[in-house]
């Protein structure tokens, strides 16, 4: 089996990343985060997930970007909520942490030189998501070229590859994937703002998370916050 290296942030979308990868016969290696995120909650689940689904290895890279802030999953602001989902996407909200997807592909390419691996996986979506410029194809197809032309491998004529599988599919269709790949969602954590281990239910990810669930017709296993509370 060829390593690769898999974003791994803990939440729905990047578990069921780490669930394909196993599935398309890669030993994958899972790289999660702790960069400042005010739901670090998210790494706790990460460590379970990779565990779970089989990860050869799982390690999380600590880089602080707080100091950047500018986001609201970062600083000081309000975390958006109530949001309707099919008006997400029309605008960046405050959660787009400038730069991340680039800076967190940037360490997977670096520890994928390292393991001799050539493919890296990311849990990127431009359909049910919130707006994020550094979740559409053009900008993986630009990472590819930039592996290609800065990385001692592609000197050498290795070609790279950023697996996106998720990039075309709905939240629901992806709860069904993961679900018949033997995800288990209970496992993972969305949640942009949580009260202890509690999600929110009302941020962006949370409105997303919900409606996929009730449209793939499968019970959504999340612990929210009650509406009272």
């Amino acid at each position: 089996m060829q390593p690769a290296v898999v974003l791994l942030s803990g939440g729905l979308d990047s578990a069921t990343v780490l669930a394909i990868a196993r599935a398309d016969g890669f030993a994958p290696y899972a790289l999660s985060f702790r960069y400042g995120q005010r739901h670090a909650v998210e790494l706790d689940a990460a460590t379970v997930v990779a565990r779970a689904l089989g990860a050869v290895e799982h390690r999380v890279a600590d880089v602080d970007l707080r100091w950047i802030g500018g986001s609201a999953l970062t600083a000081d602001l309000e975390v958006p909520k109530d949001r309707p989902a099919d008006g997400m996407g029309a605008d960046i909200p405050i959660t787009y942490v400038p730069a991340r997807n680039a800076l967190f592909l940037c360490y997977a390419l670096a520890w994928a030189e390292v393991l001799g691996a050539r493919d890296l996986y990311a849990g990127m979506n431009a359909l049910d998501y919130s707006g994020y410029p550094d979740c559409r194809p053009e900008f993986l197809a630009a990472f590819e070229e930039m592996a290609r032309r800065g990385t001692r491998a592609g000197a050498l004529g290795v070609d790279w590859k950023v697996h996106a599988p998720l990039i075309a599919m709905t939240k629901a269709e992806i709860i069904q994937r993961g679900t018949a790949l033997g995800v288990d969602y209970s496992l993972t954590h969305s949640c942009y703002d949580p009260s202890g281990t509690l999600a929110c239910g009302r941020c962006d990810s949370c409105v997303l998370r919900r409606r996929g669930f009730a449209q793939a017709s499968l019970p959504d296993p999340t612990r929210y916050v009650p509406r009272s509370a």
